[in-house]
């Protein structure tokens, strides 16, 4: 049976603006939820690149890495992830090779392949369909690359970058990255918490794909992981309403703020909104610290996942980081 209290345990932000409140306030929150992070002992802080939805406001991935990264001392920081398809490789490259240089050895690169948001927006942020097509994304991700090392045969290099190379992760949500990831040696990490159904399928790719590489001698998996942890069974499933809420409303094509767990009480769910809901939070683990752990070692004898990174979406603040901190307790 895997250890819980042997694993890793990692914080996937999305800096959510829950209703009633504004970016900056969240932004705040994000800054002050990362020192709590590191008090509590987690080994990562990542945050999600998502565009033009107002509940999320860690849309300038970069530069919230780096007031993390400023406000804390030790714990790592990155991207959880980029999504590449929006920004040419040598801005990425020369934005992480600044923060890689400002933090040495604290940064990560979490690289994704999805637009992490609608297909106007991308093509806004890109300027260019061709860019967008997920054929390209290799060619993406090794142009990148090769930025952190300098080439004289090359016209351009990203000078910044050269020496302060972070560690890349690649990102994934089904198996195309999983078997890029395998084949190329680098760590991968999962998003469980909004594809359970490809999780296992995916490890598996992974770790039949996996040659080892400068970066890896064997896989290392990581999973995220949606978690809410209150004193009771019946208060974190209180708390983990208005998550679902905002999944409801984003697949209705409405983002909206996140709710608090009044307003999720209080809307009108049809029969198959609950259907929904019910399909889509089965993954998550929500309850009190027993039921929380069980989930958790479960997942971990399941996967066999070399490290867990927990996102926790609720309204308020304070049931955030408590969230966390009941968490944290589990693994000592």
């Amino acid at each position: 049976m895997t250890s819980l209290a042997d694993t890793p345990l990692s914080v996937l932000d999305l800096a959510p603006v829950a209703s009633g409140a504004d970016a900056a306030s969240t932004l705040r929150d994000t800054i002050d939820l990362a020192r709590q992070a590191e008090r509590l002992g987690y080994h990562r802080y990542w945050l999600a690149e998502h565009h033009n939805m107002p509940g999320i406001a860690s849309s300038a991935t970069a530069v919230l890495i780096g007031q993390v990264a400023n406000a804390t001392e030790r714990i790592r920081v990155g991207s959880g992830g980029v999504m590449l398809p929006n920004h040419a490789p040598l801005v990425v490259a020369e934005q992480f090779g600044t923060l890689e240089a400002f933090h040495p050895g604290r940064i990560d690169l979490g690289i994704g392949r999805a637009p992490g948001t609608d297909q106007r927006t991308a093509l806004a942020l890109r300027g260019s369909a061709a860019a967008l097509a997920a054929r390209e994304f290799p060619q993406q991700l090794t142009e990148l690359m090769s930025y952190f090392e300098h080439d004289a045969e090359r016209p351009v290099n990203a000078v910044v970058a050269e020496g302060n190379g972070p560690p890349v992760w690649l990102l994934g949500s089904s198996g195309f990255s999983a078997q890029l990831a395998g084949m190329l040696g680098l760590p991968f990490s999962f998003a469980h918490h909004f594809s359970a159904q490809n999780t296992l399928p995916a490890a598996r790719i992974y770790r039949e794909a996996f040659q080892p590489s400068a970066v890896l001698d064997k896989p290392y998996l990581m999973l995220g992981t949606a978690v809410i942890c209150a004193e009771t069974d019946e208060h974190a499933q209180w708390l983990a309403g208005p998550s679902g809420l905002t999944f409801l409303s984003l697949r209705h094509g409405k983002p909206i703020p996140l709710p608090s767990p009044q307003e999720a009480a209080a809307y009108e769910y049809t029969d198959l909104d609950r259907q929904i809901l019910q399909e889509r939070m089965a993954s998550n683990i929500v309850g009190s610290p027993e039921t929380v752990r069980k989930g958790l070692e479960d997942l971990l004898d399941e996967t066999g996942a070399d490290e867990l990174m927990v996102t926790t979406m609720v309204h308020d603040h304070a049931d955030r980081v408590r969230s966390y901190e009941l968490i944290a307790d589990l693994t000592r």
